[in-house]
């Protein structure tokens, strides 16, 4: 299945039915009177999270969705069908972005959740609605409401507890590989990941979620390489994990240009936790190791890790220290999720 994260999508809801005018003729009753039904509501346009999808592509293949209108009334009192709901099936973590691409209509992280796009039009007034002590034969009916038409856009940032950082070739995709059963594309040329890929990880009888995405270079918020739009899929983990090359000649400048980009892409990235790694440290000698991770850490200014994804040495306390970053945001949010205690005089 291919990887789709951003869609447009026409939609629009079904418009009601208009009102009936008629009257009631039968053989012996000799005041009918009016017996104009209503007509039916026009059908909604809905958005659901639904379980087993993580990619929008279905919306490649389809991106007009119409709700049906509702039928018009019609006599005997007899009321028009409403309309069928129309629903847009997406995987947590669906963003539902305005025309302008920047208004967040929804933000949908939770399997179930349910938010109306374009309400129907609601269904005409037949004449019978008009009837009154002073005109007991209205000739009038309403017509039904039009329905709403807009342009949104859908966003699909994936659901993750930890993101993966790095320049392209950092060793992401075989950390990923190494710690998980996601089977990303691993070779020794930039950009083998085009993709976001995600892995369910476990260390000391916990599991968590990590999200690998396409490795970042020097202009990348301004659209060099594959850009920045797959950063948009780490903004929602707790901890940034940011794997540096050990074998490059200056690991501090590869570790300053992802945090570069990280601030000129704005938002939250920049200021989340952080966890860094001196990675494909089997291919250097003791010497080597030594000095380029006291030399990051004088910038990172805390502890740097060593690992390899290929010997997995260093790898399982990597995976704590993750961990335990996404301990901490759970506390945090739980503390900011309670309900005070109740005021007591």
């Amino acid at each position: 299945m291919k990887f789709l994260d951003l869609a447009k999508v026409y939609i629009r809801s079904g418009a009601g039915g208009g009102g009936a005018v008629s009257f009631r003729r039968e053989k012996y009753i000799e005041y009918g009177g009016p017996d104009g039904g209503d007509g039916g509501r026009g059908g909604d346009v809905r958005i659901e999270v639904v379980d087993g999808l993580n990619t929008l592509i279905d919306f490649r293949y389809q991106q007009h969705f119409f709700a049906k209108n509702g039928q018009p009334g019609m006599g005997k009192q007899r009321t028009g069908k409403d309309g069928d709901d129309i629903v847009l099936r997406v995987p947590a973590g669906t963003e539902v972005l305005d025309e302008d691409e920047e208004t967040v209509l929804a933000d949908l992280t939770e399997v179930g959740q349910e938010f109306v796009l374009a309400k129907g039009g609601n269904g005409g007034f037949g004449n019978l609605h008009f009837k009154s002590s002073t005109n007991q034969a209205p000739r009038r009916a309403n017509a039904g409401q039009p329905g709403v038409e807009r342009t949104i856009w859908l966003r699909l940032k994936l659901i993750a507890d930890a993101g993966l950082l790095g320049l392209p070739n950092a060793g992401k995709s075989t950390f990923l590989a190494a710690t998980s059963n996601a089977r990303p594309k691993i070779a020794d040329y930039p950009f083998t990941t085009l993709h976001p890929n995600l892995g369910v990880v476990g260390v000391d009888n916990a599991e968590f979620v990590i999200a690998d995405i396409p490795g970042l270079i020097a202009g990348a918020h301004e659209g060099k390489g594959i850009g920045d739009r797959f950063l948009g899929h780490v903004e929602r983990c707790s901890v940034l994990l940011h794997l540096v090359d050990g074998t490059s000649d200056d690991v501090v400048e590869d570790y300053q240009t992802i945090i570069s980009e990280l601030e000129a892409h704005g938002g939250v990235l920049a200021d989340k936790p952080r966890v860094t790694a001196l990675n494909k440290i089997d291919a250097l000698d003791d010497e080597e190791r030594l000095e380029k991770r006291t030399a990051l850490e004088a910038v990172v200014s805390e502890k740097v890790f060593e690992m390899s994804g290929v010997s997995r040495d260093g790898v399982t306390d990597v995976l704590r220290a993750v961990r335990a970053q996404i301990e901490d945001d759970r506390i945090r949010e739980r503390r900011l999720t309670e309900d005070p205690e109740p005021w007591r005089p």
